[in-house]
């Protein structure tokens, strides 16, 4: 079944981890055998064969770049200028892909259709899809900056990442969106940009939906009720997503699925952590929405961990076609099933884009 993946770090993993994304799996992690200076060396789970192996022919592919300030203990950029150029890097970077023939930009309505058109043949040997977004808003030096990047194909994007940012708050942080949150969240909307609410702490959340009147989805975030902690979504926000007639992806880092996860100790078998915790993700947004129409996937595999950190039934991320048939157990019918796997999504950019 075809699978519309949400939340991907290409880029990240081409530039940063120095991963060739046309090697296999096995070829990367090959590679990186005896390497340690990352803590998912030689766990990797994507690779453009990998995707194609799984039917993953759409996905929202990410430019990320934080910028921190002096003193911070977070990782990231000592200027937003810095952040800005990493995320032109990462931009090259996807451009090379599409003139190799592995990726193709999907920025409107027509891209859309024709590639669409593309996945009806099973057999057709085609690139794979991509929209672009860019998770956390702390490389768009100025609104211009912002222009700028929806000229060069971006078309959602994330206010904030982890700690406090520019323009909002993020994971394991506490404020408002400010002055220039509320800046950008006018551009955002008058860009027509989608707004990825993922990673926005509680009172950001919550600001933003005050001012915001643009489309909105939440690219990788899971349910509090499993997890409780800040980086996942309360039943209220799921409920507030759903009124908007968002679209919610579920991610598949191990320490968001159970709780208790401790990173570099636990691990996926010690802890249960299967593709069953994605289901229960899922069956509960469609509790609170009623029906199938506001969950998707949303993976995040190779977010910064590797089979170390993810369900212990996912080797690669072409066991992503163990979901539907994980649904249909639980009772799912078809069309709920390719809903969540890859329409909903789809007619959310539909909408969008119309």
């Amino acid at each position: 079944m075809l699978i519309f993946d949400a939340h991907l770090d290409l880029s990240m993993n081409a530039l940063e981890w120095n991963r060739d994304l046309r090697w296999t799996v096995e070829e990367i992690r090959h590679s990186e055998a005896g390497l340690n200076d990352k803590p998912d060396r030689g766990n990797n789970t994507v690779s453009f064969d990998a995707m194609k192996k799984g039917k993953v022919g759409l996905c929202v592919a990410t430019q990320i770049a934080r910028y921190v300030k002096q003193g911070s203990e977070l990782p990231g950029w000592h200027s937003p200028e810095q952040a800005w150029a990493q995320t032109q890097g990462q931009l090259a970077w996807y451009k090379e892909m599409e003139r190799t023939g592995y990726l193709r930009s999907i920025c409107d309505h027509k891209d859309l259709a024709d590639h669409l058109d593309l996945l009806k043949d099973p057999d057709a040997e085609g690139p794979i899809g991509y929209i672009l977004s860019l998770e956390g808003a702390d490389s768009i030096v100025t609104l211009d900056h912002l222009d700028r990047a929806w000229e060069q194909g971006l078309r959602a994007i994330g206010p904030a990442h982890y700690g406090p940012g520019t323009y909002a708050h993020g994971t394991d942080s506490i404020g408002g969106i400010g002055h220039k949150g509320k800046g950008l969240l006018k551009k955002i909307e008058a860009l027509g940009l989608i707004l990825d609410a993922t990673h926005l702490c509680d009172q950001s959340f919550w600001e933003t939906m005050k001012v915001y009147n643009g489309p909105v989805w939440a690219s990788h975030n899971n349910c509090r009720k499993y997890v409780d902690h800040n980086r996942q979504f309360s039943d209220q926000q799921v409920l507030e997503l759903i009124e908007r007639k968002a679209v919610i992806g579920i991610a598949l880092d191990a320490w968001m699925m159970v709780p208790n996860w401790i990173r570099g100790v636990s691990t996926p078998l010690d802890m249960g952590v299967t593709l069953d915790q994605m289901i229960n993700n899922i069956d509960h947004i469609c509790q609170l929405a009623g029906n199938s129409d506001h969950v998707g996937i949303g993976t995040d595999l190779d977010g910064g961990f590797g089979n170390e950190q993810c369900p212990a039934d996912l080797d690669t991320i072409a066991d992503l076609q163990l979901v539907p048939l994980k649904l249909e157990q639980r009772g799912f019918s078809r069309s709920d099933i390719e809903n969540i796997m890859y329409k909903n999504f789809i007619s959310f950019l539909q909408r969008t884009w119309s």
